[in-house]
């Protein structure tokens, strides 16, 4: 069972690249670049994993305060397991501990939800990690809504934001980064009853 002295990993899934930067699927990559500006400090490449990592503190000074990993994994989406159990081992960090943030079609754009464990709901970052690890790590599902129409989903998910969406954006984001911060000082519960929606 893990303590209050064990590291977090929090782990923004998307892909590498400068083509998918804005895409829906790297909304988990746009809320760990704001987790690490707001820790003060820069992405570098992970020792002995495909990946870029910054290693911090995110909470107040004192007994709320978290020892954290942030982490984008640099192999692609559906290869994401791989770096994220290397880092994993590298740093000790036991399950519970690690926090998965994600976009997810089935929750309307912009709506948070945290949870514990569960299925990967056709989210190949999700299964690859999953196949490695086991289900039992926290997610932060960013809701992205359905495409419209007749869009495949895979057309969709490799999309940048719409204008309409980009105007919420950042706020949405800040957002996300906020729920990181409060599960890992006040616990699942407290950050989902603040968060859920």
């Amino acid at each position: 069972m893990s303590d209050a002295t064990d590291p977090w990993l929090i782990v923004g899934l998307g892909n590498p690249g400068p083509e998918y930067a804005a895409n829906r699927h790297n909304v988990g990559f746009m809320v760990a670049d704001l987790l690490a500006e707001r820790i003060g400090g820069k992405f570098k490449r992970a020792p002995k994993a495909q990946a870029q990592v910054l290693e911090g503190r995110i909470g107040p000074p004192g007994p709320l305060s978290r020892r954290v990993v942030v982490a984008k994994p640099m192999s692609y989406m559906n290869l994401s397991g791989g770096p994220v159990t290397a880092l994993r081992d590298f740093y000790k960090v036991p399950l519970d501990h690690v926090v998965a943030i994600h976009d997810e079609l089935d929750i309307d754009y912009g709506a948070l939800r945290l949870k514990l464990g569960g299925g990967d709901n056709g989210h190949n970052g999700l299964k690859s990690m999953t196949k490695s690890m086991g289900p039992e790590y926290h997610r932060i599902r960013f809701g992205i809504g359905r495409p419209p129409g007749r869009m495949q989903v895979a057309d969709f998910v490799l999309k940048d934001f719409s204008s309409t969406e980009r105007k919420e954006l950042a706020f949405l984001v800040d957002r996300a980064a906020d729920s990181v911060e409060c599960l890992l000082a006040e616990g699942l519960e407290r950050a989902q009853s603040a968060y859920n929606s």
